[in-house]
């Protein structure tokens, strides 16, 4: 019984001294993560949408050895449209005609999203802990937007659900990604946040088979940036809450 004890006292007294805290070393951690972020257009994009905004969900797995990959997707949304769509259905002035012969209220949005896998590293520092630092990674995936079209009242046949397929410019395609930031991991798990900046390219083709306006399929190869800046609330997912721990 002796021996028993001693072997489970030795047991024990290892596996608290194997223990470490965030504070001290670089740890193992999934993080998982909200993100708010604005971005600007670019490329083939600044011709269609002006500024957007986004909301990324990530989880991310933090290594030992400061390796970073993670899974991300995010909503694009924004209402500046520069496209003028509708030249064949609306009068001179430019004005919609609805059912009831008055002017239509028609309204249009920008809508996207990515999804992508990332791969990084964090160059960390002393303080507050090894987990905190600069992170750079790049991201592989996919990105699609188009132009929403809400007819308010959904009084207006010629853009009925059918035909406004044939407006809304429904493109996507390859996305590359590059994001370079700060990431802080409190030591007491209080605040944990990464703000940082963001590049993405979008390698695409409209997907619709006929534009209605200009009366032809378009097949031009784009090339659609955003870039801005995003701010991420982080929830490190430990196995259990960090602490110290001593042996005698």
């Amino acid at each position: 019984m002796k021996k028993l004890s001693l072997v489970v006292f030795v047991f024990y007294s290892s596996f608290l001294t194997a223990q470490v805290s965030i504070k001290d070393s670089s740890i193992y951690t999934p993080l998982l993560g909200i993100s708010y972020g604005y971005q600007l257009s670019g490329g083939d994009l600044v011709d269609r949408f002006g500024n957007n905004s986004s909301i990324q969900l990530n989880l991310d797995f933090k290594s030992k050895a400061y390796i970073m990959i993670g899974l991300n997707c995010s909503y694009i949304f924004g209402n500046s449209v520069k496209e003028n769509l509708f030249t064949n259905i609306s009068t001179p002035e430019g004005y919609i005609i609805n059912r009831d012969g008055s002017i239509a209220d028609v309204r249009l949005w920008e809508r996207g999203f990515t999804a992508s896998v990332t791969l990084g590293r964090l160059f960390h520092f002393k303080k507050p802990n090894p987990n905190s630092g600069i992170i750079f990674n790049v991201g592989f995936g996919f990105l699609q937007h188009k132009i929403r079209i809400e007819t308010i009242g959904n009084d207006v046949p010629q853009l009925s659900k059918e035909y406004k397929k044939g407006y809304d410019r429904l493109t996507n395609g390859f996305l590359l990604s590059e994001n370079l930031g700060y990431m802080y991991l409190s030591n007491n798990r209080l605040a944990n946040f990464y703000i940082g900046l963001e590049c993405m390219q979008g390698f695409t083709q409209n997907r619709r088979s006929y534009n209605f306006d200009t009366m032809e399929k378009d097949t031009k190869k784009r090339l659609d940036i955003l870039y801005g800046a995003k701010l991420m609330w982080i929830l490190p997912l430990y196995k259990k809450p960090p602490q110290e721990y001593y042996t005698h």
